[in-house]
């Protein structure tokens, strides 16, 4: 089930990051699209935590402010990415977060290095780079730059993530301050830049990747919140093949051979993190089970 909650969570995301682009091409704004990414989080959740009488404070401010802290950041960095290259591209860059987890839980995270997992790492860092490719102008380097930085940040959003769920905290509370956080930095920019949208496609863009922004949280919170981060982090290079996908249908991207190959690479990486976890996981059990059942009794002599 966790596999599955991040998979959804993929293809609403690149969903969102399409529909970014749309309006971005239109007439909206950056800070139209981060605070419309936050609004119909804000809305739904509240009306509906206050319907079910849930209780909105939540247990602790400060994993909550930090996983606000970086994560607006890289919402902000991310869309002007996402606003200024191609699809594709602008993805691999925006989640080259699992990539940045991988790395820490490799140096720092003890008994998760190993050599299985040193290969499904470098092989998602190659199969980025076949992604990317020598496809960034000259004159793009600065929105690269902000994408790669909109990775890093999102990495440490994603470790406050999992701090959130261990504690308890439900992934509808974790949204919706976040959301809370995102429309807050909308309606500032907003009011020093103003408002541009007009055009309906451009409105229609806007309320659309809000709601595929808040399924996709939401399927990546409970994700991030209920199993391995390392396995989580590696399914997440999906939204990579899912925005390819959408780049073929509705731009008439042809990704070449060699972007094909990264992304295969990056499927690959993501399925041998996922065998090892759950060879590790049947491990695991096994000592369990033999550390409850204890040591075999011996026989006494006669």
């Amino acid at each position: 089930m966790q596999s599955l909650w991040m998979l959804l969570a993929c293809a609403m995301f690149a969903t969102m990051g399409a529909l970014i682009k749309v309006a971005a091409d239109g007439t909206a704004s950056l800070p139209e699209i981060v605070l419309f990414r936050g609004l119909p989080s804000v809305l739904l959740l509240f009306f509906w935590a206050r319907s079910t009488r849930r209780r909105l404070r939540p247990a602790s401010w400060r994993f909550h402010i930090w996983r606000n802290v970086s994560g607006i950041l890289s919402m902000w960095l991310g869309f002007y990415a996402l606003s200024h290259l191609a699809l594709p591209t602008a993805i691999s860059l925006n989640y080259t977060a699992p990539l940045f987890i991988g790395g820490w839980m490799l140096f720092f995270g003890g008994a998760q290095r190993d050599p299985v997992r040193v290969m499904a790492v470098l092989a998602g860092f190659l199969g980025v780079l076949g992604v990317l490719r020598p496809s960034i102008e000259h004159d793009q380097w600065v929105a690269a730059l902000l994408g790669l930085g909109a990775g890093a940040l999102s990495a440490v959003a994603m470790m406050q993530i999992r701090q959130l769920g261990r504690i308890g905290e439900p992934e509808w509370r974790t949204v919706l301050i976040f959301s809370m956080g995102a429309s807050l930095s909308g309606l500032a920019g907003i009011a020093i830049d103003g408002w541009h949208t007009r055009t309906p496609l451009t409105v229609l863009a806007l309320i659309g990747l809000g709601i595929a922004g808040l399924v996709g949280q939401l399927a990546m919170t409970r994700a991030f919140g209920l199993g391995s981060t390392l396995l989580t982090a590696a399914l997440q290079y999906t939204t990579i093949i899912f925005a390819a996908l959408i780049g073929v249908v509705f731009w008439g991207d042809r990704p070449a051979p060699l972007a094909w190959a990264g992304m295969a690479l990056i499927v690959a990486s993501g399925l041998l993190s996922v065998w090892r976890t759950h060879v590790e996981a049947r491990i695991l059990r096994g000592n369990n089970e033999n550390k409850v059942a204890g040591p075999v009794p011996q026989e006494a002599d006669a």
